[in-house]
């Protein structure tokens, strides 16, 4: 299995990983930022992986979505950042992530309502690079996830916009954010267990906290430890558990607007559906 080293999924998946689960697969473990994982999943180098829900549309010919484990939530989206407050993005310089990140397409879905001469060129660098280079020039604006919510600020930069408030605003459905996918060829018994495990996992994070904390801080890149709680609080939450009935229509509804905008291919019918 390969997740982020973020404290969200070593929270979620330290008792799994550990084997402290009764009788769930054992896990080997591989720790790669979310657009690594991408790329490992599209090329099927990986049991199970957390992605990008933007990523699905590419990997569910192979790939089954688990209805557990990932990361959707409100109040939780990425940020547009720009050095002076109300920059106008047209023609602009806009450092990403990844063109194939959840973020992304919700900046890309933004931008075609906010920003109707385009934006300018897209530059894709590791997401803590993204901050530095719009505070140095390199970048007129930058595209953020994760903990930079609470950072930001120490660059001396300003929030221009928030993705997930637009997206909210605009469906009323959560923020469809990390997905766990898991190869089809496993077997749709071995795909129960899988996803078992996962909601157990997270449930056991739930029930003791502080089991976690030495595995969440090992991985947090010398994050500071409230800000890895902040991290855990915003992205672990019900539809951790269970995607449930406005998690599975919030990953169709990103997913169709962004192929309605030629952003991903179409889904085919009845891909996101569980065994």
């Amino acid at each position: 299995m390969a997740y982020s080293p973020c404290p969200n999924d070593t929270f979620v998946f330290d008792a799994w990983a550990h084997g402290r689960v009764p009788g769930a697969p054992a896990l080997d473990v591989t720790f790669a930022d979310i657009d690594i994982t991408n790329g490992m999943a599209e090329r099927g180098e990986f049991d199970v992986l957390k992605v990008s829900y933007a990523v699905l549309p590419w990997v569910l010919d192979e790939y089954a979505l688990l209805p557990c484990g990932g990361a959707l939530g409100r109040g939780c989206g990425p940020l547009v950042l720009t050095r002076e407050p109300g920059v106008d993005l047209t023609g602009k310089r806009v450092a990403v992530p990844s063109e194939r990140s959840t973020a992304y397409l919700l900046f890309r879905l933004w931008a075609a309502e906010v920003v109707p001469g385009g934006v300018g060129e897209i530059v894709v660098m590791p997401f803590h690079d993204i901050m530095p280079a719009v505070r140095d020039g390199k970048a007129d604006a930058g595209l953020v996830i994760h903990e930079a919510r609470f950072t930001y600020q120490d660059y001396g930069l300003h929030s221009l916009a928030d993705m997930g408030e637009h997206w909210e605003n605009t469906t009323g459905l959560p923020i469809p954010l990390g997905a766990i996918i898991a190869k089809r060829s496993l077997g749709a018994e071995r795909l129960r267990e899988l996803a078992d495990a996962a909601r157990t996992s997270v449930r056991m994070a739930w029930d003791d906290p502080l089991v976690s904390r030495p595995y969440v801080l090992e991985h947090a890149q010398e994050m500071d430890p409230a800000v890895a709680d902040q991290h855990i609080g915003l992205y672990v939450n019900e539809f951790t558990a269970d995607l449930g009935e406005s998690g599975y229509a919030a990953v169709r509804g990103l997913l169709t607007r962004a192929a309605a905008e030629g952003l991903v291919p179409p889904l085919g019918g009845g891909v996101l559906e569980f065994v």
